[in-house]
């Protein structure tokens, strides 16, 4: 059996120092553009016990971008590796029902600029979701349809919207770090995991976008802290790639087969070393 787990990424807001195995040793594999720990394990039985993961140094900032719609007027096309691989529906995104169809159509409009077509599939999203925490993601149609949704409930119901749109998008994620920067040096756990978004604005590049976080007044209006926007706690380690994956003779084991929880308990911890001095 093989296990893959996502390393952390560098990005424009986040640099890996070091990162080294816990346990197990990990074999490190390269999979578009994202590190990737392999660790392998011999026939496993009911009796087989294992610790094993990675621990990483990482800084990271705040960061937050200030293209305007005026600046995305006359925008390149979007490359064509891009749009077969971003604007296709290859999660379970429910892209070909009707329900998600009508909604990519109303979410948009009439509206032809990218930026300000983004931040309206945003707030159509955000008129007809509330944040409820789930034990299992659904489809974007049933979530639109129940009206309640999580992180990565919402994160897949804008993926659909903006894909539909020719607007490329991936997911991004995987936790944030609790907020209690002053208690440094302890052991931190997060309650639970967290997705959110980067969306491809032609001849700039990959853009973060939260999914949910902003969603805090019933109808709006929404704030915009997070649009273009990641606050220094979000730790980033899979960018469009799967965070996690098994298999079995170079098969992927699927969740109707062996849920990664029944093999394994998820602990995670940060701990907070030093505050950066802002403009190092």
């Amino acid at each position: 059996m093989e296990w893959r787990i996502a390393l952390p990424a560098e990005t424009d807001r986040q640099r890996v120092i070091n990162v080294e195995a816990i346990g197990l040793p990990f074999e490190e594999e390269i999979k578009d553009g994202q590190r990737i720990a392999l660790f392998k394990f011999p026939k496993l039985t009911t009796e087989d016990r294992f610790i094993f993961g990675w621990k990483a140094q990482l800084e990271v900032w705040s960061i937050k971008y200030n293209w305007r719609p005026r600046d995305c007027e006359i925008l390149p096309e979007l490359p064509p590796e891009y749009a077969s691989r971003y604007l296709q529906d290859d999660d379970d995104l429910s892209m070909g029902t009707d329900i998600i169809l009508r909604a990519a159509e109303d979410a948009a409009a009439s509206e032809t600029n990218l930026l300000r077509k983004m931040y309206s599939i945003r707030n159509y999203v955000y008129d007809r979701l509330s944040y409820g925490i789930k034990p299992h993601i659904d489809t974007p149609d049933i979530v639109l349809r129940r009206g309640v949704g999580s992180c990565g409930e919402y994160l897949g119901v804008l993926l659909a919207l903006c894909r539909l749109n020719g607007i490329a998008c991936r997911t991004v994620g995987r936790y944030k770090c609790p907020l209690q920067p002053l208690q440094r040096n302890v052991p931190l756990v997060p309650d639970f995991n967290h997705v959110w978004l980067e969306f491809y604005l032609p001849g700039v590049g990959w853009l973060p976008m939260e999914s949910n976080p902003d969603d805090i007044f019933e109808g709006g209006p929404y704030p915009t802290r997070f649009f273009m926007g990641l606050a220094w706690y979000h730790a980033e380690m899979a960018k469009g790639v799967s965070f996690e994956t098994i298999s079995s003779n170079d098969q992927p084991i699927n969740k109707e087969q062996m849920s990664i929880g029944e093999l394994a308990i998820n602990h995670v911890r940060f701990t907070i070393l030093e505050e950066l001095i802002p403009g190092d």
